[in-house]
């Protein structure tokens, strides 16, 4: 990503400190609808959190416990089903001190700014439609009073998918995000309260509505959520999956960073409320890249690692974006510049198969391309053979893929806090189309293991062979070196998701 990215999974230009995967479409944040108030867990102004990581199964040890309390730190919670304790501690040994106890088998800060932190992964900023934008869709019959606007689903056959089934409300896809509005005329049909929470602590907290994001808070989980399950209900938009049920569970703080406590809580909490799809657009802060030759990123990625198995071991199939710098992540090398991004970033020289990018790069995590409406990968897009494994449509700059009328921006249509709807592009808007084929798969497969819906997911793609040379801006210079064969390759992965076949085969 260029520095500073939004830690959204990388929606095109996020505001520095989140991972999202997002593209709000370049579009400016958006108020959210208010929520109440999460309760947050005390914490001295100099404390920092940690996860600890034991012997998963067994609840910490009495040995463990005096020796945690010794060295400074405090139990927010333990997650014994994979091991991961979570800890506060002012103490800037505490991490140091706590690997040499012993059943620990790894631990580390999952941060670097003291608590509380600030900051998401979009490209640029999202742009809500305007009254009269709404009321000038010309939508035929059949169609939502939007769906004009969607070339995305056209292109990957949903429109044609939801002739034969809108998906079952069985079926529930996690959207862990900034918060979701389920409020919204077209979420709020088809929303999972049972399956939603809070966890931006890193303990869940199911009061009412906290899984929603503030007036302040990003848009981005909510037009993720849209994305996926909006309803086909004669209001707004279409998502992917108009038939299944869509939660919310919010991972990001109020500044837009997504923690790694409060992304184990997110999965386990799926893990343990029958969720069957999660979507994940966003990288967890503060690494880009974390590095298992240094023992805090490793512990991160040893409890993300963890928690994601949990998911899958318990049903359900998780979905990542792959991010929005144009990074190749088969190359030998990448340059960081923006780690870690909740202090002060030192750029660095990572090798991407022993840093990763998480969860995206995870083991069994299904990782996501964007493409542009010229069904092309999106100029942003991260790529690497071996590394992607689906593309889907996550928007492009108008200019280098302009839709066909009349449709009229070449970045996604998704719904957005207070009952609106606005456009936002990135590989975060691809997951969620991932998320609803998969949803689809699952509906028309309901005993469908997550390893049976993956590999239908891979094996209904539609090939797309590299695009080769790839000089998306047209000026000369090729962009990005495609590798790979037509069935599987760098830009496309297995190629791009393909609705109809999820419903039909």
């Amino acid at each position: 990503m260029t520095a500073p990215h939004p830690r959204f999974s990388r929606a095109i230009a996020l505001p520095a400190g989140m991972a999202m995967a997002t593209a709000l479409a370049f579009l400016p944040n958006v108020t959210a609808s208010a929520a109440e108030a999460p309760a947050q867990v005390a914490a001295d102004a100099t404390s920092l959190s940690y996860v600890v990581n034991v012997r998963p199964g067994h609840a910490p040890s009495g040995h463990l416990k005096k020796a945690i309390g010794e060295f400074g730190g405090t139990v927010v919670t333990s997650y014994d089903q994979i091991g991961v304790i979570v800890v506060h501690s002012s103490n800037p040994d505490f991490a140091e001190r706590i690997r040499t106890v012993r059943g620990v088998q790894s631990a580390g800060a999952t941060r670097t700014a003291p608590l509380p932190a600030q900051s998401t992964t979009d490209v640029g900023t999202p742009r809500v439609l305007s009254a009269a934008e709404v009321a000038g869709a010309q939508a035929v019959a059949g169609q939502d009073p939007l769906q004009p606007l969607q070339w995305n689903l056209p292109a990957i056959k949903a429109d044609k998918a939801h002739a034969k089934s809108l998906g079952s409300s069985k079926v529930t896809v996690a959207v862990l995000d900034t918060g979701v509005d389920d409020t919204h005329p077209d979420l709020a049909p088809n929303f999972d309260r049972a399956a939603s929470v809070n966890c931006v602590s890193g303990k869940p907290v199911t009061a009412d509505g906290a899984w929603r994001p503030g007036p302040t808070e990003s848009a981005h989980g909510t037009h993720v959520a849209g994305e996926i399950a909006a309803a086909k209900n004669g209001i707004g938009m279409t998502g992917v999956a108009p038939g299944v049920k869509v939660s919310g569970i919010k991972v990001s703080n109020p500044d837009g960073f997504f923690y790694t406590e409060a992304v184990v809580c997110g999965f386990v909490w799926a893990a343990e409320h029958g969720v069957d799809v999660t979507n994940n657009s966003y990288y967890t802060d503060p690494w880009y890249f974390n590095c298992t030759d240094d023992p805090d990123q490793k512990a991160l990625v040893e409890a993300l690692t963890r928690a994601t198995k949990y998911a899958e071991r318990k049903g359900a199939v998780n979905v990542a974006a792959a991010g929005n710098e144009n990074y190749d992540f088969a190359a030998d090398e990448i340059t960081d510049p923006v780690s870690p991004n909740d202090t002060t970033p030192t750029e660095r020289v990572v090798d991407p198969s022993e840093c990763y990018d998480i969860p995206t790069q995870l083991p069994g995590v299904v990782t996501v391309a964007a493409t542009g409406a010229k069904g092309l990968k999106s100029s942003f897009s991260n790529h690497g053979l071996g590394v992607i494994d689906i593309a889907a449509p996550g928007g492009d700059r108008t200019i280098y893929q302009t839709p066909a009328p009349p449709a009229v921006d070449g970045r996604i249509l998704g719904t957005m806090p207070g009952g609106t709807w606005g456009y936002m592009a990135g590989t975060s808007m691809a997951s969620p189309h991932v998320a609803g084929v998969a949803a689809l798969i699952k509906s028309t497969h309901p005993k469908a293991s997550p390893a049976l819906v993956k590999a239908l997911l891979y094996a209904q793609a539609d090939a797309t062979p590299c695009t080769d040379p790839y000089d998306i801006n047209g000026d000369g210079k090729v962009d990005a070196v495609c590798q790979g064969s037509k069935n599987r390759n760098g830009f496309y992965g297995w190629g791009m998701a393909d609705a109809l076949d999820a419903v039909t085969r």
